[in-house]
């Protein structure tokens, strides 16, 4: 997540605290919206724990859009 919350204030140059603020209500609203079991995922993937691969959240991220985009 760490990850994420730094790409976010070099690419907006907003402030660490209100990126780490605003990436918390993007995975709460997306858990929301996701089924009990995937939503549940979704923390161990967030934090590096199990199942979250090599390289953590943008690593599975990468995989995955480039799975859907023929890479």
């Amino acid at each position: 997540m760490e990850q994420l919350i730094s790409m976010i204030t070099e690419k907006t140059g907003l402030p660490a605290d209100k990126a780490e603020e605003i990436v918390g209500m993007v995975i709460g609203f997306v858990k929301d919206k996701l089924p009990g079991p995937i939503a549940s995922q979704l923390d161990g993937l967030l934090g590096g724990g199990a199942g979250a691969g090599e390289g953590g959240l943008m690593d599975n991220v990468k995989k995955g859009l480039g799975g859907l985009l023929g890479g």
